[in-house]
């Protein structure tokens, strides 16, 4: 069988890679699975199957210093958009699945969010941070559409007069754009678009269910023209993917009505590093030497790069490369324009005169 034909369409990832942290039960599903294809079976069917969790919180403290944000919550675990290059991958490995296919046809949902994150809020304890809603996978994928959690943590956010962020790359947060302008009105709510390339062909094989160039760039366009401020994400960047594209990406981000631009160069930790390999020697075989080259070139010769401070902006004669054409694309597209920070007074002037109604 050919390469091409092993091709599973629609996903990004090509495999099931071994969990780490619970083999064991990987050899007895790889079994069972083996089994059945041999009865003629098709135990693999492509589908995305959504699980109910019940998590006891929701809101997360954020200790790495290079990520740039303090706090984050995500609704959902695993992620239907199947980015190839997803750090997200490793964190399902901790559910007890696989990094690889499992992250993406493998949805927890969780339902109970909105009253987790309410009690958060009402907590004594709690002091305003701008909570980042995607710290770790894309609270507006496809289950979103169904599940609708993203927008009920929205109307939390927007009672307790709380700030809110919000990393994406679905279109479908136009949805929300009237509970998204209440809350621009007290400066409460900044959004995070993330676009990786202006090539759909490249888009579809990187990010296979994510929304279209068109309908991210309408989307930054849509949110700026209804006073909500839009940082958008040249993350990650690719060497001898997309980093030719850093220019003409600011471009159309600023066009759009982006007030700046942020970018990560790619790194491949834990499991992803076997994950994008296979998938570039099937989805790019004639480069694929010469991109794992270029990607270990960022990060002292290895694709598991996991040191801070350097583990996002990469080292070397390619990351330099990059760092310099951002620098000549916020000079050139972003002169004047600044991302505004959130307000936090308002939560503390609605908790001090309205929380106490609770205890």
């Amino acid at each position: 069988m050919s390469e091409e034909s092993q091709y599973i369409k629609g996903r990004g990832a090509q495999i099931n890679v071994q969990n780490r942290f619970f083999a064991e039960s990987q050899e007895m599903l790889d079994d069972f699975l083996n089994y059945c294809e041999a009865e003629g079976d098709k135990p693999d069917d492509n589908r995305t199957h959504f699980l109910e969790v019940f998590p006891k919180t929701i809101v997360n403290k954020v200790e790495s210093p290079d990520v740039g944000m303090g706090y984050s919550m995500n609704n959902y675990q695993g992620c239907e958009h199947g980015c190839i290059y997803c750090f997200a991958r490793n964190s399902h490995e901790y559910w007890g699945y696989s990094a690889g296919l499992d992250f993406e046809r493998k949805i927890l949902v969780k339902k109970n969010a909105p009253q987790l994150l309410e009690e958060k809020l009402k907590s004594k304890s709690w002091k305003a941070h701008t909570i980042v809603m995607s710290g770790n996978t894309d609270c507006y994928q496809p289950a979103e559409r169904k599940f609708e959690i993203t927008r009920k943590c929205l109307e939390i956010f927007h009672k307790y007069r709380h700030p809110v962020a919000i990393i994406t790359k679905n279109s479908l947060i136009s949805r929300d754009l009237d509970i998204l302008g209440e809350l621009a009105k007290d400066n409460l709510i900044g959004v995070n678009v993330s676009i990786t390339s202006l090539n759909e062909k490249t888009r579809l094989l990187l990010e296979p269910r994510t929304a279209t160039i068109h309908k991210r760039l309408e989307t930054v366009k849509l949110l700026s023209q209804n006073g909500i401020p839009v940082n958008v994400m040249l993350a990650p960047i690719i060497p001898g993917i997309n980093s030719h594209e850093i220019l003409p990406l600011a471009k159309a981000a600023s066009d759009a009505g982006a007030l700046s631009i942020a970018y990560t160069i790619v790194r491949l930790n834990g499991a992803i590093g076997e994950i994008f390999s296979d998938w570039i020697r099937k989805a790019m075989p004639d480069r694929a030497d010469k991109v794992l080259n270029q990607i270990k070139d960022c990060h002292g010769g290895t694709l598991n790069d996991s040191r801070w401070g350097s583990r996002m902006r990469g080292e070397g004669e390619f990351a330099q490369m990059i760092r310099n054409q951002m620098a000549l694309a916020r000079r050139k597209f972003f002169a004047g324009k600044q991302f505004p920070e959130l307000n936090t007074s308002l939560y503390d002037q609605y908790k001090g005169g309205q929380l106490e109604l609770f205890f």
